[in-house]
């Protein structure tokens, strides 16, 4: 009886959580929630937080996005990825024009003929990553995700081949606005507070 209740909770709980995504995430960042919500499945999995909350790779059916098969690499804004010191008028700042940022939706570089400016994809074991850079060693299906540093570089990523999910193509434009409202957005704060406690560990 336990376990049904469990269940309805959580059933209940997906069903709110996916209204209220349909209701803020147009507001607050100007992108058409229609078509990231209407992909937006639950997926019941054992594996979950403390909490009860699943992780981000477990909440959603990512089947149901468009696929790429990427070799994924990181970078950071320094010396050693972009050629600027911390003097650099330009330094931490991305082709689009927003700043590098590691968060909930991050700040990534890739082939804008393959993902232009703007794409939003969901990398599993990185998060989502928000296309607002490129980089003359990333052609083809590469991609360079930021971190703040070398260490954090070699120690959460190195090189991988990866599978990527296309949640929302790009229009070659993205604003320090819509970042920040892709970050800010409640109804994806319960991730983000994952994120955040398993990036710090």
């Amino acid at each position: 009886m336990n376990k049904m209740k469990n269940w309805i909770k959580r059933f209940a709980m997906t069903c709110l959580f996916i209204m209220a995504i349909s209701v803020t995430f147009q507001s607050l960042s100007g992108v058409n929630a229609q078509a990231f919500v209407s992909r937006l499945v639950n997926v019941a999995s054992p594996s979950e937080n403390v909490s009860g909350t699943p992780s981000l790779e477990n909440a959603f059916d990512w089947s149901k996005y468009p696929k790429h098969t990427v070799t994924a690499t990181g970078y950071t804004a320094g010396f050693e990825s972009t050629g600027k010191n911390k003097g650099h008028p330009e330094y931490g700042i991305t082709y689009s024009g927003v700043k590098v940022k590691r968060d909930l939706f991050s700040t990534i570089a890739a082939d804008l003929t393959v993902f232009p400016i703007g794409t939003i994809l969901f990398i599993p074991g990185y998060g989502y990553g928000v296309v607002a850079d490129k980089g003359g060693a990333i052609k083809g299906n590469k991609l360079d995700l930021y971190y703040e540093t070398v260490e954090d570089v070699y120690r959460l990523w190195g090189k991988k081949q990866v599978d990527v999910y296309v949640i929302q193509k790009g229009n070659g434009k993205l604003t320090e606005k819509q970042l920040l409202a892709l970050n800010e957005d409640k109804a994806m704060q319960v991730f983000r507070q994952q994120y955040i406690k398993s990036e710090k560990r």
